[in-house]
């Protein structure tokens, strides 16, 4: 019976290496029949070995070894600061789930006989199964696998097979809440998504940020005129970038309504948060939200709509484009401007220039 290993200084993985052990100045892998296997010295090979007999599925040297590799990589990244190649929480779950159908479809391929074709087919079967939005960002999932796996010298990659194949055609969001369809979801709704709601309308940051927020985030800061003022200081989950966001009496008013039976919210506690204190998931919330919109009996609309509106009610009052740009975390005023734009349904005036006779 092989023992549990008490020490660890070579960093093995409890479940890729799993009987993976060093005596006598070298490796040696235990298999389940007694036989221990002598791997060598070198702690790169041992481990790949080990983690090929580990390997129930026999996925070792294929593209579903790679890209569960590829996710454990980028669990790590998540802990590192974003100067030293950190990733976003929230790009790291979206990895892992993206992953899952790309094992479907290309699992059991080697990486160097993936090539464009390949990666046309399985965008084309995204359009046929009514998830072509979902086959892109699967595609781009893989693209970044793949540009992992070339600057790490694995599996022989010498290309990116995604690069230079034109992704599915996306229809923009255009949705926009009308002020009448608003209130009525926010009559009928518990405080914590109509908390939620307003949050996400007059701040115009992603509600998955917005749910983790805490009373470390509301903080009183120095300006440069030497005033202080009350701020919500937001490090954005999917850009990076840190917001300080004033609180106007608006938002004073959201987070004060958002106190269970007027009790402060607890260190710690999200501000978003349960009657008994736990965070809400954002799948959580969204289904709370589906609810209430069927009982106000109003068109369907996502958390997602709500920045899009809080975004083009500033335009339209003539806040700008710039001071948007900011709070959405766009990378141009373009993108800005094309994300308010679309949404608008203004009625316009038609040419009345007379014509020449």
């Amino acid at each position: 019976m092989v023992r549990t290993r008490k020490s660890n200084p070579f960093g093995l993985d409890a479940r890729r290496h799993a009987r993976l052990y060093f005596k006598h100045g070298a490796f040696y892998y235990a298999h389940r029949n007694g036989h221990w296997e002598k791997l060598g010295t070198d702690l790169a090979v041992a481990k790949r070995k080990a983690e090929h007999y580990n390997d129930p599925d026999n996925t070792f040297g294929l593209m579903a070894y790679f890209l569960d590799e590829f996710v454990l990589h980028c669990e790590r990244r998540t802990r590192l600061p974003r100067d030293k190649g950190g990733m976003a929480v929230r790009t790291y779950e979206d990895y892992k789930r993206d992953v899952e159908p790309l094992k479907a479809f290309f699992g059991k391929m080697v990486p160097t006989a993936i090539e464009p074709p390949h990666i046309g087919k399985y965008l084309d079967l995204g359009v046929e199964m009514d998830r072509a939005v979902r086959a892109n960002r699967e595609k781009a999932c893989l693209s970044a696998c793949f540009t992992w796996l070339i600057r790490k010298g694995e599996a022989g990659v010498k290309l990116n097979p995604c690069l230079g194949v034109r992704r599915n055609p996306e229809t923009p969001r255009e949705r926009y809440v009308e002020h009448a369809e608003y209130h009525a979801v926010g009559r009928v709704a518990v405080k914590q998504v109509r908390g939620l709601m307003a949050l996400i309308y007059r701040t115009l940051q992603r509600p998955e940020d917005i749910i983790g927020w805490t009373p470390a985030n509301v903080i009183l800061k120095r300006e440069p005129d030497g005033s202080h003022r009350k701020i919500i200081r937001n490090d954005q989950g999917k850009t990076g970038k840190i917001v300080d966001i004033a609180i106007t009496p608006e938002i004073d008013a959201i987070l004060k309504d958002l106190k269970m039976d007027g009790a402060s919210t607890g260190p710690g506690m999200t501000l978003v948060h349960t009657r008994s204190g736990h965070p809400y998931t954002y799948d959580g919330l969204c289904a709370m939200l589906r609810r209430y919109i069927k009982k106000a009996k109003v068109d369907g609309f996502g958390f997602y709509d709500l920045k899009g509106k809080g975004a083009t009610d500033m335009w339209l009052a003539g806040v700008p484009l710039e001071q948007i740009q900011v709070l959405c975390g766009h990378e141009s005023v373009k993108t800005t401007e094309v994300y308010v734009k679309c949404r608008w349904r203004g009625t316009v005036q038609p040419n009345s220039v007379p014509l020449a006779v």
